[in-house]
């Protein structure tokens, strides 16, 4: 057990209709398979032991023993593994028969969720032999054991931190209150659903939303186990739908009309801190009707278990193509709209943008020839400066007057490096030495350009720099830094990319051949000068990949994760790629700058919030400028 990563897996076992010794066989052989594949629980469908679709024989006492029996063997045989089992069952009480999930973990029943919601329509007839559970849990004896049977049972395992289980039943998901709302509130972060949904169409699409929604709500692992082949075809057909979610996210699911496991590595420490954030999902000991049922795993076990789940290497991106154009056009409009709203509010009819040919002056050009359609203004008012200086390349400044022309905006070129030669003599500094001061003249050079010509105009300067470069602290204080309003604030550099390249699509001629090349372009704030007419300043071999990067600053920011977790994250996603003394190296370099840099974000212009995650010293990221990294960094040297 690493970094809270827990495997977990939703079985389908091919069942027989009201044959209880084969179907034990049958659950045993997916214990004992999840086991070795190291799973630390394993969920079941509803009624798995005899089938769901037994009908009548559910009034059969004969059916009923053997199930008490055929579970008291389940446990009994499965008791050296140290794997919790979640498996539906009929447990008869009295004159009452309940829809249950028998909770048990190395041979020990722990507890008898039961079925809340008993459909009696259409298809199902449930109420016909079940009873819902009972408000208040009973203590029940079963399968030879004595155990609690009702809502409310959690289990909380003692020694793996942030899990706590609990279990509903089938429909209990689909009512207006489901169990796992109270579940969750009183502390359960891993729920399970042994299930028995019959299938027709269209249904499968709207499970898997249900459940996806619902972890999300609940900010839990849900896991969904459909029962499936073996179940009477009559009249329903059920197709053993596994699904596994984690905060909104789909984990694993299993393929239509399939038996085995599902399986799928859930995150306690992601869901724990995401809770912590909310504020919604406090624990209400209060309520009075939670059961604590604990149980512990062998110390073994956690050691051996090792995390396997990979993520994926540009979490701002979407892998899917059709969902990445869907985000990438929401994200343009959320752009523009913020500044259409901006220049509409000021009555502003005029945009400065500092337009160097590289990616993010593109993508604010970009946004703001959007704005300016959205309100119907002329794109004349929209004015592209180039101000070209010792570190200015041909390809760049080519680029960048073939957009503005294709774009129909206008464009003017202000060269600037005889200012800033009288600067450097103004201020003693040898024009020779290319240290920062020789790099940040020409930034706020440029800077006060744009500001002096806003004013003459009484336009709205927009301001270029993006999220992962706020994030290091790649700007320049008081230069590029400063704008009137930042439409790329919120916008990381891997997903810059893709943005140009979609608005690239829409695009033909010229227009479409510049933004390409911008593409092509190394990125470069081009401060120093080239080497043989080529750019001499590559930003990622300065401060590191941005793939890297943007996938530290999404862990970091949007989970709270510290530095060990997010480097094994990055070792296995990115394994192959970078080793892992890179990865380090960068990691490094990430936190001591993302630490010492924050007086940059503490004073940032106003900008559009796009995704999950943002840096607004008003909004997402509050934190002092004089915080120390100390003990981030001397976990990262601990490595």
């Amino acid at each position: 057990m690493q970094d809270g990563f827990f495997r977990v897996a939703a079985a389908t076992p091919e069942v027989k209709v009201a044959d209880v010794e084969e179907n034990v066989r049958r659950i045993k052989s997916l214990i004992l398979e999840a086991a070795e594949r190291g799973c630390g629980a394993v969920c079941f469908p509803e009624l798995a032991l005899t089938a769901y679709t037994c009908g009548d024989l559910f009034q059969n006492r004969a059916l009923l023993a053997g199930a008490g029996r055929g579970l008291a063997r389940l446990m009994e045989e499965t008791a050296h593994l140290d794997i919790l089992c979640v498996v539906g069952v009929p447990v008869p009480v009295g004159a009452s028969l309940f829809n249950c999930a028998a909770v048990f973990h190395r041979g020990r029943l722990l507890g008898l969720p039961a079925k809340a919601s008993i459909p009696n329509y259409g298809e199902f007839y449930e109420a016909r032999y079940f009873a819902p559970a009972p408000q208040k849990a009973w203590e029940v004896s079963f399968a030879g054991q004595k155990a609690l049977l009702g809502q409310g049972l959690l289990f909380p395992c003692g020694n793996v931190e942030g899990l706590t289980i609990g279990v509903e039943i089938c429909e209990d998901l689909w009512g207006a209150e489901p169990p796992s709302a109270r579940l969750c509130k009183n502390g359960a972060t891993l729920l399970f659903n042994p299930s028995c949904s019959d299938e027709v169409a269209g249904k499968s699409a709207y499970r898997r939303d249900m459940v996806r929604t619902w972890s999300g709500h609940t900010i839990s692992a849900y896991v969904y186990t459909g029962a499936g082949a073996g179940e009477s075809t009559g009249d329903l057909v059920f197709a053993g739908h596994n699904i596994i979610a984690e905060n909104a996210v789909i984990l694993a699911e299993s393929q239509l009309f399939s038996t085995g496991l599902t399986v799928a590595e859930v995150d306690l420490e992601s869901l724990a801190q995401e809770r912590l954030r909310s504020n919604v999902w406090q624990a209400e000991a209060a309520l009075g009707d939670a059961h604590q049922l604990s149980f512990r795993y062998e110390e073994e076990t956690l050691a051996r278990f090792q995390p396997q789940r990979a993520f994926p290497k540009l979490p701002f991106v979407p892998e899917d193509p059709a969902a990445r154009a869907e985000r990438c056009q929401l994200i343009l409009n959320l752009q523009a709209q913020g500044l259409a709203t901006r220049l509409d509010h000021i009555g502003c009819k005029t945009a400065l943008i500092a337009l160097s040919g590289g990616l993010d002056s593109t993508l604010a050009l970009l946004v703001a020839v959007r704005a300016f359609d959205r309100l119907g203004l002329s794109r004349k008012g929209i004015l592209t400066i180039t101000m070209p200086c010792f570190g200015t390349t041909s390809r760049t400044k080519s680029n960048a007057q073939r957009m503005a022309g294709g774009l129909g905006v206008d464009f003017m070129e202000i060269p600037i490096e005889k200012a800033v030669r009288q600067h450097f003599a103004d201020i003693g500094q040898p024009e020779d030495r290319f240290d920062v001061a020789f790099e940040n003249a020409q930034a706020r050079e440029r800077t006060q350009v744009l500001m002096d010509m806003a004013n003459q105009r009484g336009g709205l300067v927009v301001g270029t720099g993006d999220l992962s470069e706020l994030a290091l602290g790649w700007a320049t204080y008081n230069g590029d830094h400063m704008s009137m309003y930042a439409v790329n604030a919120g916008v990381p550099k891997t997903l810059v990319r893709h943005l140009v390249e979609f608005e690239a699509g829409l695009c033909q001629g010229a227009l479409r051949e510049a933004l390409l090349d911008v593409l092509d372009t190394p990125v470069s704030p081009e401060l120093l000068p080239p080497k043989d007419g080529e750019i001499a300043q590559k930003t990622e071999e300065l401060v590191g990949p941005y793939a890297l990067h943007d996938f530290f600053l999404y862990h970091l920011l949007r989970h709270g994760f510290g530095p060990a977790k997010i480097y094994r994250m990055a070792c296995r996603t990115f394994g192959g790629e970078y080793e892992p003394e890179t990865v380090k190296g960068w990691l490094r370099v990430f936190f001591r700058r993302f630490f010492t840099q924050q007086f940059k974000r503490s004073c940032l212009p106003d900008g559009p919030k796009v995704g999950s995650v943002g840096l607004s010293p008003r909004g997402d990221w509050r934190m002092p400028s004089d915080a120390s990294a100390a003990l981030w960094l001397a976990e990262i040297e601990a490595l």
